[in-house]
């Protein structure tokens, strides 16, 4: 605590918050807002539909990720080329659509007359099986203990990656390929098992090689494969949220299987490296129609530190209540950052440095996995303006977390506490040829050097160009 006297004392009443100048030092605390924010990789999923597409997307849910779902065969029509038409094609009408792609590769269909491989696997000596499921025959899939099939999925693997690794309009890809919808089982069939587990290494490995830079997220079960996976960095997908007894009256996934099958992985804190995504069981209508709780299942997902979520573009189900409680589950859904505090100088000199204290808090169900930067800009009324982009980083600010599996939790769910709040410093060079006089000092969360913002804060006073002014700084001459 500073033991000389104020020389100035002053408040500024504004939007986003409450400001006030002890002296030598401006303390800012900005305003929290309700906002359902519309942040990269977290959120609403639309499926097989961009958002613009998508007619049963309300206009009060944003939606920052287009997932879909295809066939071996559809992406790789000819042996050896893949379908980047089609491909560029999907990508640009995402990208025009504000959101970013994620995708699985199926191998094996459910469908009669609907096959998921290419019609060419038998053509360059590939094998099929003639499969069942649940009843339904025959089911032609992919051999992929056959060397020629395993060899040439491989290779697939290879090729996409190549192109796609790394794409800027693809948020994430499933590590999928391997059984019923690429889902890495084939329940339902009397006839045959998954390939051997080494085979199916074999795959998971292909994915780990091929994408190093775009986020991996394996299908969740098969506990082998799921924890290698996860060991080298992929995040998990979990395709039946609010399976509540649907399927059987003495097993649901929710109760039964997720806890099961996360202890055998060992993967109760791969959320705090890589994402963790759901997708509902039916949809929503499905919930309510059997007299499940929006509340039960919405704190479960964000228990488990979810990031998205994919309602399949189902309608939303009819009831008072159910906006309420989805907007109530997307204010956490993924990470959400409040910036609670923010403390600099009152003035500075040209060519000095510009010393910032902040209190950060992330009230979200998960950490943001990017390595965002803090960056600060300073403009005055003449049209002068300069940004620092500083060190900090966002990516390792965790929410609050609760146990999911304990026999309280699962009678009856927490509401997810927020996390710590985090206090971080990082200072700026002013420029010595800096103008004196007032600047407003506003704040971004940016990727790398480009100054152009990406992460909607959860707090007041946004601008258009995405920039949250805070407060004042009067640069002094130079001394």
């Amino acid at each position: 605590m500073r033991s000389d006297p104020p020389k100035a004392v002053f408040c500024l009443f504004v939007m986003l918050g409450v400001g006030t100048a002890l002296g030598q030092e401006v303390v800012v605390a900005p305003e929290q807002t309700d906002e359902i924010l519309a942040n990269p990789g977290i959120g609403w999923e639309t499926f097989h539909q961009t958002s613009k597409q998508d007619k049963t997307l309300p206009p009060w849910i944003p939606s920052t990720i287009h997932y879909a779902r295809w066939g071996w065969g559809e992406l790789e029509t000819e042996p050896g080329k893949l379908n980047t038409e089609f491909l560029e094609r999907v990508l640009a009408a995402t990208r025009d659509s504000g959101q970013k792609l994620a995708f699985r590769v199926m191998c094996c269909s459910t469908s009669k007359g609907h096959p998921y491989h290419p019609k060419w696997i038998k053509d360059v000596g590939g094998k099929e099986l003639i499969a069942d499921h649940d009843g339904v025959e025959p089911l032609p899939i992919p051999d992929m203990d056959d060397p020629v099939v395993l060899e040439r999925h491989l290779d697939f693997i290879k090729r996409l990656g190549q192109r796609y690794d790394g794409h800027p309009d693809i948020d994430h890809v499933d590590l999928g390929s391997v059984g019923w919808w690429g889902e890495w089982h084939l329940s339902g069939s009397k006839k045959y098992k998954l390939p051997t587990l080494a085979n199916r290494t074999k795959v998971v490995d292909a994915y780990l090689a091929a994408f190093k830079k775009t986020p991996l997220l394996m299908l969740i079960g098969g506990a082998e494969c799921l924890k290698r996976a996860t060991e080298h960095g992929a995040g998990w997908r979990a395709d039946c949220l609010g399976d509540m007894g649907g399927f059987s009256k003495t097993w649901c996934h929710m109760c039964n299987g997720y806890p099961t099958w996360i202890k055998e992985a060992g993967i109760q804190d791969t959320w705090k490296t890589a994402p963790v995504a759901w997708e509902t069981c039916w949809d929503m209508r499905k919930w309510l129609n059997e007299g499940w709780s929006l509340r039960y299942i919405f704190d479960y997902a964000l228990a488990c530190h979810a990031s998205c979520i994919n309602n399949k573009s189902a309608p939303l189900p009819p009831g008072e209540n159910v906006r309420p409680e989805i907007e109530r589950f997307l204010r956490r859904l993924g990470y959400r950052l409040v910036l609670k505090e923010l403390r600099h100088p009152a003035e500075v000199p040209a060519g000095a440095r510009l010393d910032l204290s902040m209190k950060w808090q992330n009230v979200g169900s998960a950490p943001c996995y990017r390595p965002y930067q803090i960056a600060f800009r300073l403009g005055n009324d003449r049209g002068v303006s300069r940004v620092f982009v500083g060190r900090v980083t966002v990516n390792r600010w965790l929410p609050g977390s609760v146990d999911p599996f304990t026999d309280e939790f699962l009678k009856e769910p927490k509401d997810l506490p927020p996390g710590e709040i985090v206090v971080v410093a990082d200072s700026v060079s002013l420029p010595a040829d800096l103008p004196a006089g007032e600047f407003t000092l506003s704040i971004a969360i940016v990727d790398g050097d480009r100054a152009t913002p990406v992460v909607r804060l959860a707090i007041k006073g946004r601008a258009d160009d995405g920039w949250y002014p805070l407060s004042k700084v009067t640069a002094l001459k130079q001394r």
